[in-house]
């Protein structure tokens, strides 16, 4: 599939399906706890095909796990029955330990039970694109180091943040490579930490590995969405469209009819529903309110506008709201 041409058709369409980032719900479809779900390939893909069954999304997307990459280059994680997981503690906190950290191959922790999942997954689910997802650069970086620990270094420790980045940017591009060669259409890369930074820091310690790892994977037939949901990434959208993304995702920390003003109109763009307030604590009426008023604040003036969540949907989040979502996208477009 051309999924350059997939995604200026999905832009231009008049009505467009919503591509909220959502997996990991399906423990309540599979009646399973995250941690069987993180675990075992076969059950995350069938997951992502009982919610293709479900919900009518653009696309599919697997599992947002930011701690995965972070464990596969050794560090601790935390696990609990309902809630994503979590990185406990550094690995990196000096220069030589950035030095000496290792690149671990493809497929080391559980990197390749996620492949695995998404080679499943694209077996099952042919009617629309399936995406990987992935950490950023920036944000595995942060995992490593500390994530507070990690904005600190950026002005103390330049260099160890630096060479962790590189040896970061080296294990994602093969990481992502890995994706490609299973039958992923594309990957949505979350960069969120890289949000917390202030623009000249970001332009300097992520937009360029970003920009790296993209370069070395995407074309016609595998695409990248940069997914941020940071609140400093308006001041930030310049650098963050340099890595040359093909879409872009930001979460709810912004207003997203003012990052619309700042980004060219031929450029895709997507958010931002809450996924813990609306999603996960709120309600079917207080979602629908939220999403048609997002919609209605974006989409008659920005045709470039999808309407999805601000980020990864959290496990227990009721499948009513979920469906009230779909269902107000539904009745936008109905009008």
């Amino acid at each position: 599939m051309n999924m350059r041409a997939w995604m200026d058709a999905w832009r231009d369409a008049p009505v467009k399906k919503s591509m909220p980032v959502l997996s990991f719900p399906s423990i309540s479809l599979l009646g399973i706890t995250v941690k069987e779900l993180i675990n075992d390939s076969r059950l995350q893909a069938k997951g992502m095909k009982l919610i293709a069954d479900r919900v009518d999304s653009a696309a599919s997307v697997s599992m947002m796990d930011l701690s995965v990459e972070a464990e596969a280059f050794g560090s601790t994680i935390r696990v609990s029955d309902d809630e994503v997981p979590t990185v406990i503690g550094a690995i990196v906190t000096t220069e030589q330990q950035a030095r000496d950290l290792a690149v671990p191959p493809v497929g080391a922790g559980r990197t390749g039970k996620y492949i695995e999942a998404l080679r499943l997954a694209c077996e099952m689910i042919t009617d629309r694109p399936v995406f990987a997802g992935v950490i950023g650069p920036f944000s595995l970086a942060g995992r490593l180091m500390d994530v507070s620990e990690a904005m600190i270094n950026c002005y103390t420790e330049p260099e160890m943040v630096h060479i962790t980045m590189q040896k970061a940017a080296a294990f994602l591009t093969e990481y992502m490579k890995a994706y490609k060669a299973c039958g992923a259409n594309g990957v949505v890369i979350a960069e969120p930490l890289t949000g917390l930074l202030s623009p000249e820091l970001a332009a300097e310690f992520s937009e360029p590995y970003v920009k790296q790892v993209i370069d070395a994977v995407q074309d016609d037939e595998f695409i990248v969405i940069y997914h941020n949901c940071g609140n400093n990434t308006i001041d930030m959208i310049e650098s963050i469209l340099r890595v040359g993304a093909t879409g872009y995702h930001f979460g709810n920390s912004i207003d997203m009819r003012t990052m619309l003003e700042k980004i060219p109109a031929g450029v895709p763009v997507m958010g931002n529903v809450d996924p813990a307030v609306q999603f996960r604590n709120g309600t079917p009426a207080s979602i629908r309110q939220e999403t048609l008023r997002i919609m209605e604040a974006c989409c008659p003036d920005y045709p470039n506008f999808i309407i999805s969540s601000g980020c990864d949907i959290p496990p227990a989040t009721p499948w009513e709201n979920i469906d009230a979502f779909f269902a107000a996208v539904a009745e936008y477009y109905a009008r």
